[in-house]
């Protein structure tokens, strides 16, 4: 599995606060099969209501690194939010806060989230604002962001930032690689085998 120590790209800044994930994605995208093509229509709405959204503007596309306010990710749990941003092509987010299932999905899907104080999400927005091509550096081994000039400390849970570094992120891969272990495993449970149908 793949260790994730470090992720610098180019940033889109959305500093607003108390960003929900029916936001980030409509929840008519709920009914999909699969996550593919869910990144076209993250913040589809936003997008429609503000010809400014910075997910429409030029001078972001590409970009790899989302920064944004407080409390981003609120509401429902699905996992949509996080794969429609993903799909979109972000691969790392900064804000003042999360909200902890959408934590936890974006940690689950090998994306770090981490937290920085109110003044950095502000410098970091202007200086990516003022130029869309400086590259912002997301740093797990230091808990840093660096942006230019620009440094701050960076926090984040001690579990989550080690199943990212070490690899262990993906809990699917863990149980598919184990697969003979969990084979033996069952074979010891009697309720596995060893149980007669009910007539």
């Amino acid at each position: 599995m793949q260790k994730i120590e470090q992720i610098t790209g180019t940033a889109v800044p959305l500093p607003l606060d108390d960003i929900d994930t029916d936001r980030i994605i409509p929840a008519r995208y709920l009914r999909c099969v699969t996550f593919e093509g869910l990144g076209e229509h993250a913040f589809e709405d936003d997008r429609k209501q503000n010809s400014k959204h910075p997910f429409d503007d030029a001078r972001y596309q590409g970009a790899s690194v989302l920064v944004a306010g407080r409390n981003f990710g609120c509401g429902s749990s699905r996992e949509h939010a996080p794969q429609a941003l993903i799909r979109w092509g972000i691969k790392a987010l900064i804000a003042e806060s999360f909200a902890e299932i959408f934590f936890g999905n974006c940690t689950a899907n090998g994306t770090p989230c981490v937290c920085v104080s109110e003044d950095a999400v502000r410098q970091l927005a202007a200086a990516v604002t003022a130029n869309p091509q400086t590259a912002v550096t997301v740093d797990l081994a230091t808990l840093q962001v660096r942006c230019g000039a620009l440094a701050f400390p960076c926090t984040m849970p001690e579990g989550a930032r080690k199943s990212l570094t070490s690899g262990q992120w993906d809990f699917l891969a863990q149980l598919v690689e184990n697969e003979a272990g969990i084979k033996a495993t069952a074979k010891r449970l009697p309720y596995m085998s060893n149980f007669s149908a009910v007539s």
